[in-house]
């Protein structure tokens, strides 16, 4: 790997912004390309963080503190992918479902779906199923990602997806759901496409999802 995106690379393993943020300077410098520095550097870096945590090496907080690091850097990366015409991995409308206000999750989640060169549009939380669909309808998002912490608002879940069904816009997403109290048979019982147990979980959901039949 080349020196920078190494830097960079344990810089955001070890939650350090501003060598991470030097790092990117440096390799723009040394005339890397940004798609490279996204792939080797920053979502290299994601999925070592998330390998980290399923072992027990890495917790949340420590997931937390890499992933905002990879974000800062990220920010300095945008305009050149965007000049590169660098195409995201998807992009993924995710919101806490109506009723909930919890947004710790969801933004874990929103860090670690950016990390694996995701677009994220968040809505927020306490999301009325209408405003999903509307995001569907406006945006380019191939993937719908709704979050429940409490038990009590798991069921808008399912409101969502029958509301995104009868909008006649189910063909055009996948959809994932997660949670605490959130479970793979939950899951399959409601239609939703797919589960995801822990942040660290998600891009790979995602990115199975993605595949081609």
């Amino acid at each position: 790997m080349n020196e920078n995106l190494s830097l960079l690379y344990n810089a955001i393993l070890d939650g350090d912004e501003d060598r991470a943020q030097d790092a990117v300077q440096a390799a723009l410098a040394a005339n890397l390309q940004a798609e490279h520095i996204l792939a080797e550097g920053m979502i290299a870096a994601m999925r070592e963080v998330g390998c980290r945590f399923e072992q027990g090496e890495y917790y949340v907080p420590e997931m937390l503190v890499a992933a905002h690091t990879m974000q800062s850097a990220l920010t300095l990366l945008k305009p050149y992918l965007v000049a590169g015409n660098v195409k995201s991995a998807g992009k993924v409308a995710i919101g806490t479902v109506k009723g909930d206000l919890h947004d710790i999750g969801k933004n874990l989640v929103m860090l670690m779906l950016e990390g694996a060169g995701f677009e994220i549009q968040d809505l927020g939380v306490d999301v009325a199923p209408e405003k999903f669909v509307e995001a569907i309808s406006t945006s380019d998002a191939n993937i719908v990602a709704l979050s429940a912490l409490l038990t009590t608002t798991m069921p808008n879940m399912k409101t969502t997806i029958d509301c995104i069904q009868q909008a006649g816009l189910r063909h055009k997403v996948k959809i994932i759901i997660g949670g605490a109290p959130v479970t793979q048979t939950y899951a399959n019982e409601i239609g939703a496409d797919g589960f995801a147990a822990d942040a660290s979980a998600a891009p790979g959901v995602v990115q199975s999802l993605l595949q081609p039949a």
